[in-house]
């Protein structure tokens, strides 16, 4: 991707693009432009649909009053367009500090806030949750397998739960706090199920379930979700959560996939966390 690129499928004209890192599952870039700042985000092409509906909800989001960074359409009207193999979007630039585990009630309230403007969003998902227990790749290790056939069997033995649009990875750094306001990046994982699993992927991100008080304290004042469906539910949400992370982590060991990191002994790590979660 370079700038002449750009400009063929956007209506943009490109003073610099630099890379940007930091993404496990795309590549990014800033992008200069007379007409503003943007990241340029690029996929495998087997992503695009789950990219383009994923955009599709920052967008609804971003016009809802928080910043998502809303993709800019192309020349032709999409949301994305092709190029070299990947599906690539143009996102505006939410500027402001990535939140950390520090900022639990910014967290809370804006996750909340967010599921309650996606209430109506409607678009076509893989049905939740998206874990399949015969997958060779939960072999690499011979705990995995049972863990994740255990937090799925707690999961279906669970009542109804609250579903909607999810962001799906609402990690601290996900979030932007720019004078006060936050904004919430990064829509690429979106999916639609229950409510619960956002606030389980905050949970894990600032510490677990004993260190996340605050942080769901502040989600319930939102009133996205009645306190006893949370009490009820969470922690069976949150190891369910630690297994989608133990499922991506045993993928990429399996499959040698190194984006966004520099080593294998990284996949390896975020295994390891997944396995003291989930049999600790």
């Amino acid at each position: 991707m370079d700038r002449a690129d750009l400009a063929r499928h956007w209506d943009l004209t490109v003073r610099e693009l630099a890379p940007l890192g930091g993404g496990m599952n795309s590549q990014t870039w800033t992008a200069t432009t007379d007409q503003g700042r943007y990241v340029v985000k690029a996929v495998p092409a087997a992503q695009a649909t789950p990219l383009a509906n994923g955009l599709a909800l920052a967008r609804h989001v971003d016009r809802a009053g928080i910043a998502t960074g809303a993709p800019l359409r192309t020349r032709s009207g999409e949301l994305t367009a092709r190029h070299d193999g990947s599906a690539v979007a143009v996102l505006r630039f939410v500027p402001g500090r990535p939140l950390t585990a520090a900022d639990q009630d910014v967290i809370g309230t804006t996750l909340g806030r967010v599921h309650l403007m996606l209430r109506d969003a409607v678009a076509e998902w893989q049905p939740f949750p998206w874990l399949a227990e015969d997958a060779g790749h939960l072999s690499v290790q011979p705990w995995i397998r049972p863990a994740v056939s255990g937090a799925l069997r707690a999961y279906r033995e669970l009542g109804p739960l609250t579903t909607g649009a999810l962001h799906a990875d609402p990690a601290p750094e996900a979030f932007r706090l720019d004078r006060g306001h936050c904004g919430l990046i990064d829509w690429a994982s979106a999916h639609r199920g229950p409510l619960l699993y956002d606030l389980a992927s905050a949970v894990m991100y600032v510490g677990g379930m004993a260190a996340a008080g605050t942080l769901i304290a502040a989600y319930l004042e939102t009133g996205a979700l009645e306190r006893r469906e949370v009490v009820a539910a969470l922690p069976v949400l949150w190891r369910l959560r630690w297994a989608v992370q133990a499922d991506y982590f045993a993928r990429r060991v399996s499959t040698g996939d190194l984006t966004g990191v520099d080593s294998m002994a990284d996949n390896a790590a975020g295994l390891a966390d997944a396995c003291r979660a989930l049999t600790g």
